[in-house]
């Protein structure tokens, strides 16, 4: 039963991580807005759902003790509209100036959530953050199972609405925006304000990631925001196959699962007080994974649909 329970908290963060994913993906794989901002956006939709949940505390504002519902929808406007807001300054920049002030964003939010104690907790975070099924935590197994299914729920309608504004005009556009611009606004389109929806589209889903991962977790820290947390996601998409929402889920759980054996490994292999050293093996772990992959697929192991059409022809 442990060992069960265990697999359903694994996939939990995983999905929580899938969703995430699904959110780059439409920044990048769809629309080629390289953001390198990720954490940034998680994280603000995290602190701003657990403000609006939390109970009153003293020594911070907030305590406002709202449903849970009602902070992932904050969340995801939150996070919508800090990524719409930082889009309108930046996406008249290309690739590694994009990728830049994206990075710079991430960093400020970051201190941000360190610094402004009297919101955030600073540096020791928020705690006392409402679960869902709160009910069962003395059963582990159900209580994870519990989370599992709503965050499966969560996956499937954020991938069934993907996949719907993807097939939609909406989405064509955005493919014919990545692939050349000059001939978008030819046609009568326009690329910036196409890049900017997509741009805040995909922060508010990592919004809502941010805050699902939260609730279930029951706490947020500066530390879950670091530059890692980009790192990871991208290493996710890119293996599961960028342009590719399935593939993008994909990826989510295949890292994931890498990066849990992995540290599991360190721990059983590594004393104690090595331990800490040796955690930067799991970074080689995902970067020789990922060249292999690569080398492989790629385009990743579920590549777009155009891709395998254009691979196919070619043989």
């Amino acid at each position: 039963m442990e060992l069960l329970a265990y697999a359903a908290f694994f996939l939990t963060i995983a999905l929580t991580y899938a969703v995430i994913s699904l959110g780059l993906n439409v920044q990048w794989g769809q629309t080629g807005l390289f953001n390198v901002g990720i954490a940034g956006f998680v994280g603000l939709g995290a602190y701003t759902s657990a403000v609006l949940t939390t109970p009153d505390a003293a020594a911070r504002i907030g305590g406002f003790g709202l449903p849970i519902l009602v902070g992932w929808a904050a969340a995801m406007g939150v996070a919508g509209l800090a990524a719409f807001a930082v889009g309108f300054l930046t996406l008249r920049m290309r690739s590694d100036y994009l990728a830049i002030t994206t990075f710079g964003v991430a960093v400020a939010l970051q201190l941000v959530f360190q610094n402004w104690e009297s919101v955030t907790g600073g540096a020791f975070g928020m705690a006392f953050i409402p679960r869902p099924f709160a009910g069962l935590q003395s059963q582990p197994f159900a209580f994870n199972l519990s989370n599992l299914a709503v965050t499966a729920a969560v996956v499937l309608a954020v991938y069934l609405l993907l996949e719907h504004l993807l097939r939609s005009p909406w989405g064509r556009t955005l493919r014919a925006v990545r692939e050349d611009d000059i001939a978008a606004r030819a046609l009568g389109k326009n690329p910036t304000r196409i890049r900017l929806q997509a741009f805040a589209l995909g922060g508010a889903i990592m919004g809502l990631a941010g805050a699902v991962q939260t609730h279930f977790i029951g706490f947020v820290a500066p530390g879950n925001f670091l530059p890692m947390m980009t790192f990871q996601v991208w290493a996710m998409l890119i293996v599961g196959g960028s342009g590719n929402n399935r593939g993008a889920i994909l990826g989510a759980v295949l890292v994931w699962a890498i990066w849990a054996l992995s540290g599991a490994a360190i721990a059983e292999l590594f004393p104690a007080d090595q331990q800490a050293r040796a955690a930067s093996l799991q970074i080689v772990i995902i970067g020789v994974m990922l060249c292999l992959i690569l080398l492989w697929r790629p385009q990743g192991i579920l590549p777009e649909r155009s891709a395998r059409r254009k691979k196919e022809i070619l043989k």
